[in-house]
């Protein structure tokens, strides 16, 4: 079954700067500007970690410099560690009220060539790994969490936060981030209720990824002996319907031969109505009601699924229902985008040619699919809202 322990954490001292200038979100997340919007907030803001710039005039490439600023921030003491193991309570509040609460604590690594109870939630696109091995391997340390989301009933009462949390900030979305440093002395309560049941990836594939690579990169080099790299930082919230917010991830299509019959190909495996103009206040009224849709510069349609479209696909979800309907357009290409809104403005400024919006995939199919050991499509799911970076490292 699972393991997972308390660590010892590494955290910004909230006497010495200001938190909400240094949190930032998922290094995956972060456009360009947003990076440079955050490095220049402070000289302390964690992107400067996890999306480091070289230091050309030191001489230090950008994993170099992410490992100097680590260890100088300790000696600064704008970095403290806990005088302890501990395991991290962690409740996201978005600003309609709806809160997440989960615990940060060390995942255990299975085996090399096992997955054991640690399950990947979906399969992922080819995307370089070396960044993040070589940003682990320079920093030694976990600098954001993996979310994890555990098949254990119940595992929301366990998690009961005591007194006032030890963080307490606002990201630049409004949502509110509090954490609360349990000692390890109250801590087996948590580790055995995370160890009754597996536990699904539903963000970090790719970090999960790299930590298995280090931790067979470490062991060729000292003889398999144990340590810290059999371990990854994770956030481990239940799988239930009260504890997450799943959205779906859109796709948008280009590259399609002048001339092609959209609607016909779809046709093969939906029944096509016509919504109406693809005005704003008709994609916005599709978007905002989740509808399954297809969205072209003229028009919009609704799309409800042939029966046989479910057998062909093998599956109930609506990423594989598209890509089962791609297969009639051998030469358009798909991407994606997480919000309609994304969606329709690529397709308003003739970015793309159409656009498909999705359904989010509900926590029973999740589920579902979790406990037959099956991966969803390339995002499928979108989990929000977003662990921050800087509310708790994890050195190894």
């Amino acid at each position: 079954m699972p393991r997972f322990s308390p660590f010892q954490g590494l955290r910004y001292d909230p006497a010495v700067i200001a938190l909400a200038q240094v949190i930032a979100p998922p290094y995956d997340v972060i456009e360009p500007a947003d990076r440079m919007r955050l490095a220049t907030r402070s000289s302390f803001n964690s992107v400067h970690l996890e999306l480091p710039d070289a230091d050309l005039r030191a001489g230090l490439d950008r994993y170099q410099v992410a490992a100097h600023l680590l260890s100088a921030w300790q000696a600064d003491g704008v970095l403290v560690l806990d005088d302890h193991p501990a395991f991290y309570l962690y409740r996201m509040t978005d600003g309609e009220g709806r809160a997440t609460l989960g615990v940060i604590g060390a995942l255990g690594l299975p085996e090399d060539g096992e997955d054991g109870e640690i399950l990947p939630h979906e399969e992922t696109l080819p995307k370089p790994r070396s960044d993040r091995l070589d940003l682990l391997t320079a920093t030694e340390a976990n600098l954001s969490p993996i979310w994890g989301l555990s098949l254990t009933k119940g595992l929301s009462s366990v998690l009961v936060p005591d007194g006032p949390p030890d963080i307490d900030v606002h990201d630049d979305d409004g949502v509110r981030h509090e954490l609360w440093v349990v000692p390890e002395l109250h801590a087996r309560a948590i580790s055995d209720a995370v160890a009754g049941e597996p536990v699904v990836i539903a963000d970090g594939h790719h970090r999960y990824d790299t930590a298995r690579a280090y931790q067979r990169q470490v062991r060729a080099e000292h003889g398999n002996a144990p340590g810290g790299h059999d371990w990854v930082m994770a956030l481990v919230v239940e799988l239930s319907e009260d504890q997450l917010n799943v959205g779906p991830i859109h796709r948008v299509i280009t590259g399609l031969p002048e001339g092609t019959d959209l609607i016909a190909g779809f046709g093969e495996w939906f029944d096509v109505v016509r919504a109406g103009a693809a005005t704003e206040r008709v994609v916005a009224a599709l978007g905002e009601a989740s509808s399954f849709a297809l969205v072209t510069r003229e028009d919009a349609w609704l799309l409800t699924p042939h029966p046989e479209a479910y057998e062909a696909a093998n599956s109930d979800l609506d990423s594989s229902l598209i890509a089962l309907a791609m297969l009639s357009f051998p030469d358009a290409t798909t991407s994606h985008r997480h919000s309609w809104q994304e969606a329709a403005e690529s397709v308003r400024s003739g970015d793309a040619q159409a656009a498909v919006l999705l359904r989010p995939p509900t926590v029973t199919q999740i589920s579902e699919w979790a406990h037959e050991r099956r991966r969803m499509p390339p995002k499928t799911s979108y989990f929000g809202p977003k662990p921050r970076t800087g509310m708790v490292i994890r050195p190894l």
